[in-house]
């Protein structure tokens, strides 16, 4: 390594370390930048989470299927990764919940489960009486005095009670962030929700006040986005974009050594050595922190388990399949009984995913607590699947084909997440300089949050080492 270069070695190939090499690259070739850099990734692929399994004509996600469109930085990606053409936004259409034993439509103006209009919410029959007049009082309840962070189930039930959490509200948030809402960071995981509180007291009045105004003709505007031959897309572009020699695949890191001189020596499993001036990890915390330890305490908190999520995509005849309503899925409440936690009718949301005459059905199992899915086979969780959406639409054939994904959800953002992430980053700049953080499990778990992380990371090494640059 020369005096006058600088090296930066991204562990990790997920979104973010993905997205880190990618913004790295262009910065060292539009500038001239004095920086070599090597990613390094454990496994035989890329990708992290994120993987498409093209298969017969349809387009499979095996992790993530979509991001927001708000959240600019994965869309930003796909059109300098030369993919814009290709960004697919869903197809919107009702979406249901299953209760007692019945797909009931989620009320018209419900916002991630807070109602914002008044008749569809006192007509459905989702809530109770007394849970729908318990709703209300939010309307004259006072606004918290904002002492510090509180669990995600605690705000909702002080501002709209146990009924509508336990009923709406937790189901469709569970989908974004794993663990139990009582256990999940308000400031961490949804810190909006507290600024509106904040604003307007009035939860329910707060998020009136954030939809839209304007009527629009027909059916509203989905608001995800994917690429038309799936998120993996991502990862196949940024690996084509970047020289071939800085990518190392099957390549673990053993041991993290500080040098005398500041510097860092990476032991990796394979019995070579890489010199290296600062280490970025975009790994799972659980995965970094054994490597930090001779030098540094920063377990994560002692409520934050992680647990395992399976998907399972199942490819029928179109006509072995009436859903018996419009729509483009459900999700499932943990009082339901029910195994599985949501379903999405894939060939409804994201046409493109299915041949013509086929349906694409993805369902979730997995929830915190409840992992002795773990245990089972591919078949058998197929079976408990296949058993519960059997109560509620028509099926009429076994799948032309099926795929469990098996996946280790990140470490949920409990109570208190952002106080830690801190002090991870305060203990890492004081005693391992030069040693970087980044990815789902510290600011955000959706690929854009992801994206971001590590742009901003290389963002601000390349500031520190070549400043005006």
């Amino acid at each position: 390594m020369s005096d006058n270069t600088y090296h930066i070695t991204i562990i990790g190939g997920g979104i973010t370390g993905l997205a880190a090499a990618f913004y790295l690259q262009k910065e060292i070739e539009a500038k001239g930048l004095p920086i070599r850099f090597r990613l390094l990734e454990e496994q035989g692929r890329l990708g992290g989470k994120i993987k498409t399994w093209r298969h017969e004509g349809f387009v499979i996600e095996q992790g993530p299927d979509s991001f927001l469109e708000r959240k600019t930085s994965a869309a930003e990606l796909a059109v300098d990764l030369g993919l814009g053409d290709d960004l697919v936004r869903n197809s919107t259409g009702q979406a249901y919940i299953w209760h007692q034993d019945r797909l009931k439509a989620i009320p018209e103006g419900a916002v991630m489960g807070v109602p914002t209009k008044v008749m569809p919410f006192v007509t459905t029959d989702l809530i109770s009486w007394p849970g729908k007049l318990r709703a209300a009082l939010d309307l004259v309840l006072p606004a918290s005095k904002g002492d510090g962070d509180i669990s995600v189930g605690d705000f909702f039930r002080r501002r709209l009670g146990n009924e509508v959490i336990d009923n709406l509200i937790a189901p469709l948030l569970s989908g974004v962030y794993s663990g139990d809402l009582d256990n999940l960071s308000l400031l961490a995981s949804f810190p909006q929700f507290a600024k509106m509180e904040e604003q307007h007291r009035s939860l329910i009045v707060a998020m009136k006040h954030s939809r839209p105004q304007a009527k629009t003709q027909g059916k509203p505007k989905g608001i995800f986005l994917t690429l038309k031959n799936g998120l993996q897309s991502f990862v196949e572009a940024i690996e084509k974009s970047l020289p071939e020699e800085v990518i190392s695949k099957n390549t673990g890191v053993k041991e993290l050594v500080k040098r005398p001189d500041g510097k860092y020596t990476l032991v990796l499993k394979n019995g070579e050595t890489v010199e290296t001036d600062t280490v970025l990890f975009t790994v799972p915390h659980a995965v970094a922190e054994p490597l930090f330890r001779p030098y540094v305490q920063v377990p994560t908190l002692p409520q934050a388990k992680p647990h395992m999520v399976a998907t399972i995509a199942m490819a029928f005849p179109e006509s072995a399949i009436d859903l018996g309503m419009e729509g483009t899925g459900f999700i499932v409440p943990r009082n339901s009984g029910a195994k599985i936690t949501a379903c999405t009718w894939a060939h409804r949301k994201w046409p493109h995913t299915t041949p013509k005459n086929k349906a694409l059905l993805r369902s979730f199992v997995g929830r915190a607590g409840e992992q002795s899915f773990m245990e089972q086979t591919d078949e058998e969780i197929l079976e408990v699947v296949l058993r519960d959406l059997r109560k509620i639409m028509t099926i009429r054939a076994e799948p032309d084909f099926y795929n469990v994904s098996r996946l280790q959800n990140a470490i949920p953002y409990v109570v208190g997440h952002q106080a830690w992430v801190q002090d991870v980053n305060n203990q890492l700049k004081e005693k391992l300089p030069g040693v970087i953080v980044a990815g789902a499990s510290y600011s955000g778990v959706g690929v854009p949050d992801c994206i971001d992380q590590g742009k901003k990371a290389i963002a601000e090494w390349i500031a520190s080492v070549i400043p005006g640059r």
